[in-house]
């Protein structure tokens, strides 16, 4: 499983012109499901962003977690994070999981951060989305649960 995970001062997800998840500050959690990803992945992967220390304490500091913030979560499928780019001009997304199984995940990880207490907001599965997000920081990580990177 991989994630793009961004603070964010507030973000949203449009589908036909309605929006469908909407958070103040928190994170916006861009997640890829891959063809060897199974529950355990989505388990290590939501303990691993709920506790990321990437918000501010009193002294200004990245000491605290989107926990500890107060803050939400909006989760939004993506599966071109597993897009291979390597040959040719056009990705290839083989190694990207089938629908059915994608979200079948991508509800466990969600389930799983709404577990450490966290609000948890989402985008619709295979939409057409609008995601709009004020990067605060800007902070960006890259995170799989496969620690390939």
């Amino acid at each position: 499983m991989r994630a793009v995970v961004q603070r964010v001062s507030s973000a949203s997800v449009t589908v036909e012109e309605q929006i469908v998840g909407e958070i103040g500050p928190g994170l916006l959690i861009l997640l890829g499901v891959g063809t060897d990803d199974e529950r355990a992945d989505g388990i290590w992967l939501a303990e691993k962003v709920a506790g990321l220390r990437i918000f501010p304490d009193a002294d200004g500091k990245m000491n605290c977690s989107v926990r500890d913030a107060g803050g939400a979560a909006l989760v939004v499928s993506q599966f071109t994070l597993y897009g291979d780019c390597r040959k040719g001009k056009r990705p290839s997304f083989v190694r990207a999981a089938p629908p059915e199984i994608a979200n079948s995940l991508y509800e466990d990880f969600m389930a799983e951060l709404r577990g450490h207490g966290l609000q948890v907001e989402s985008g619709r599965f295979q939409a057409h989305m609008d995601v709009k997000s004020v990067n605060d920081g800007p902070i960006t990580l890259l995170l799989d649960s496969r620690k390939t990177f």
